[in-house]
């Protein structure tokens, strides 16, 4: 006997095809979809989207970094799995769509007229009377009642053994099916046009027209073709910048790893950028006056670009993003933190960079300075408490925009008193080491006065940092008699030289002392060598140049003093420090020819914030610090051009999901059903009626059995029962 097993095999194919589409058709597969799809959109929103790989490895650590990497969580919204969930969720709804619409659509023409009146009396909103009209009479004025109410109404003639009876059968508010269509499609529109507006078709012509991604650098102009795509591209999402009076027709699409460059059938020319601030220096408004140069025709058409209002062109949207440096030139004087350095200018633009030698011959140490910002706007908070105001506020451990920063966010914050005022402009810009490492700085053009005091010295603030998660520290250099920090500069070269320091601390002694007491004048002069020496430096006490500054007196203090007579020592070597530092400046003012600083309170204050200076100048952490001395600023706007093709998709789902929803929770189905049927001639009470007595004459009488059914159990459906037993059933006997 042979077995043939062909038969087999398709019902076991069209069983497993059958599974898969209920698999695919069923309720809880889309909601498995939907609920990965929002983790995913909470990692999308709360981290940060298509970073560069160094803001993740800082912010989290390498492990973590990788992680997110390899999992794509940097760039959910374009990752391979999760436009696959959205294509596999489209697949789904439109299954259940293609399963449940033609139900529905049947469904909303069915008034199910056929139930039997022993069916009725199973539902729980009920009623029988008996009527003094004939079946047909009642029929027609209950089914003309419910038709002037907005009912769809349908009468049937039934065959009893008593007579005709009549079914009046009634269905109101079927829009509620419609809304569960209405509302499943909005998710496949949504979708769609998500997927039609993401990166699946840059990914195609990656992938059929042999495009790849973009990780070098150099001029836009020299990018091959295979990098780039076409004007034609169905669908993108790109970045332009634009300086003042350039143009530009070829915008950037961020990838991971890299880039596209996405050309457009039309360039944009940058006439005028403008800006305006609040008093607090934020952007209170920023729009762009341009002009289109359409390629195919060559005309010239003017617009402008603002914030929620985008310019127009051949479908491309082109939206306002934000602005950015075009290329702003600065002159810089470079300020001698070390001993080898000289002061000199250079000039450069913003965003480029420039070549240093710190020393001379082979052993010079090679820097690379990058110019990474100019700012012409920097508002600061002065009140007291601020980060620049009030005597206890340390600018140099401090981040300047501090104060601003402490009042957004959350409502509990302490209120404080604002005093903002606009410091000038500051540059950025880093400083590159042969081996690659680099520190960033931040340093004002102008003096900033941060303490109120009347004879507090104005003081330019020259911040650094490490990493950009660290927040700047300031270096504060006193602004001299002349507006200028030279009086800083001859006093720190004077210091690192020995021989200028002996004689500062002889002059120094012989006119505290006097010339009648050699004894005591050669004491202090020790004592105030040894004190110079610490602060500079050198010697055998300051560990070969390791410690310096007013740390090294209070290293020296705590190793060579009893703690019991550490205070009061203390207090006296820094009054002869500061009398030796005072002296050894005067020496350099008349070494300069310029006059001798008079000694008052104004001269006090700046010596007292120049001690500080120079004790913190040791540990600045490079060989110098760069001064801006002139800039020509160069604006540039940054725009967000887009060819959206699914944003209307996506409108319209949107407009299908709310009509879906309203009418989901808002329209109610509800079915009604009555009954007539000729009464007996015994005239026997309804049963379970509405109180009504028996008849002796029951000709053209009926009985009446009402139901009503909803989709929901509410208080208003109890109460719509109520009316309508109260409207139909209103003639009883």
């Amino acid at each position: 006997m042979t077995v043939s097993t062909q038969g087999m095999k398709v019902n076991w194919g069209s069983r497993s095809l059958r599974a898969s589409v209920e698999l695919l058709s069923s309720m809880r597969f889309s909601i498995s979809l939907l609920t990965v799809i929002c983790i995913a959109s909470i990692i999308g929103t709360v981290l940060k989207q298509a970073e560069p790989l160094g803001n993740y490895v800082n912010q989290f650590g390498p492990f973590w970094a990788q992680a997110f990497s390899l999992l794509s969580l940097n760039t959910v919204y374009s990752a391979w799995w999760f436009l696959l969930i959205l294509a596999f969720l489209v697949i789904s709804t439109s299954l259940c769509i293609a399963r449940n619409a033609p139900k529905i659509l049947v469904d909303l023409n069915q008034l199910k007229e056929n139930v039997r009146e022993q069916g009725l009396k199973a539902f729980g909103h009920r009623a029988e009377a008996a009527l003094a009209e004939a079946p047909e009479a009642a029929a027609r004025r209950i089914g003309q009642t419910l038709v002037q109410s907005g009912w769809k109404v349908k009468l049937q003639q039934r065959r009893t053994p008593e007579g005709d009876g009549w079914m009046v059968a009634a269905k109101k508010g079927a829009a509620n099916k419609l809304g569960y269509i209405a509302a499943h499609s909005a998710i496949v529109l949504v979708c769609v046009g998500g997927l039609l507006d993401g990166d699946m078709i840059v990914r195609g012509q990656m992938w059929l027209n042999g495009k790849s991604i973009y990780t070098g650098g150099g001029l836009i102009a020299d990018v091959p073709a295979q990098y780039r795509l076409s004007d034609r591209n169905p669908t993108f999402r790109a970045n332009l910048l634009v300086a003042e009076g350039t143009q530009s027709s070829t915008a950037i699409l961020n990838q991971p790893g890299g880039v596209l460059l996405q050309e457009l059938p039309f360039s944009i020319e940058l006439k005028k950028f403008i800006v305006e601030y609040y008093s607090t220096g934020m952007p209170k408004l920023f729009a762009s006056d341009i002009i289109i140069h359409d390629k195919e025709t060559g005309e010239k058409i003017p617009a402008r670009v603002e914030v929620n209002h985008p310019a127009r062109h051949k479908g491309v949207e082109i939206y306002q993003s934000s602005f950015d440096d075009g290329g702003s030139s600065v002159t810089l004087k470079a300020i001698p933190m070390a001993a080898a350095t000289k002061p000199f200018e250079i000039q450069g633009t913003i965003g480029g960079t420039s070549s240093l030698s710190n020393g001379q011959g082979d052993s010079a140490e090679k820097l690379t300075l990058e110019y990474t910002a100019l700012r012409v706007i920097n508002v600061e908070n002065f009140a007291s408490g601020g980060s620049m105001g009030g005597s206890g506020a340390d600018v140099r451990k401090v981040d300047l925009h501090q104060a601003i920063d402490s009042r957004l966010g959350a409502a509990n914050k302490t209120v404080t008193q604002k005093e903002l005022r606009n410091v000038g402009p500051s540059v950025s810009y880093k400083l590159r080491d042969a081996a690659g490492q680099a520190r960033e700085f931040h340093n004002y053009m102008l003096p900033v006065k941060t303490d109120p005091g009347e004879n507090s010295p104005a003081v330019y603030l020259m911040g650094v940092r490490e990493t950009p998660s660290a927040p700047f520290q300031y270096l504060r250099i006193p602004v001299d008699a002349e507006g200028g920090m030279e009086t800083f500069l001859r006093l720190r070269a004077a210091l690192a030289n020995p021989a200028q320091r002996e004689l500062a601390v002889k002059r120094y002694a012989s006119q505290a002392i006097g010339p009648d007491r050699p004894e005591l004048v050669q004491q202090l002069a020790a004592s105030a060598s040894r004190a110079l020496a610490l602060f500079a430096g050198s010697g055998p006490e300051a560990a070969g140049g390791k410690t310096a500054g007013l740390q090294a007196i209070s290293d020296f203090m705590e190793a060579n003093v009893p703690e019991a007579e550490r205070n009061r020592a203390g207090e006296v070597l820094v009054r002869i420090l500061n009398g030796a530092l005072f002296e050894l400046a005067q020496m350099t003012r008349e070494q300069a020819g310029l006059k001798p600083m008079p000694q008052d309170e104004k001269t006090l204050g700046f010596m007292s914030q120049m001690v500080l200076s120079l004790s913190d100048a040791h540990f600045y952490p490079a060989p110098m610090a760069f001064e801006l001395k002139d800039f020509t600023q160069v604006q540039a706007s940054v725009f967000q051009v887009a060819r959206a093709p699914g944003k209307t998709i996506v409108y319209l789902g949107c407009a299908f999901l709310i009509l879906g929803v309203f009418a989901m929770l808002y329209v109610r189905e509800r079915r009604v059903w009555v009954w007539l049927a000729p009464r007996g001639k015994d005239g026997a009470q309804a049963e379970g009626g509405n109180g009504a007595g028996s008849v002796s004459e029951s000709a053209g009488s009926s009985q009446a059995t009402m139901a009503l059914s909803t989709n929901r159990k509410t208080l208003d459906g109890d109460k719509e029962f109520e009316m309508l037993k109260t409207k139909l059933l209103q003639a009883p006997l």
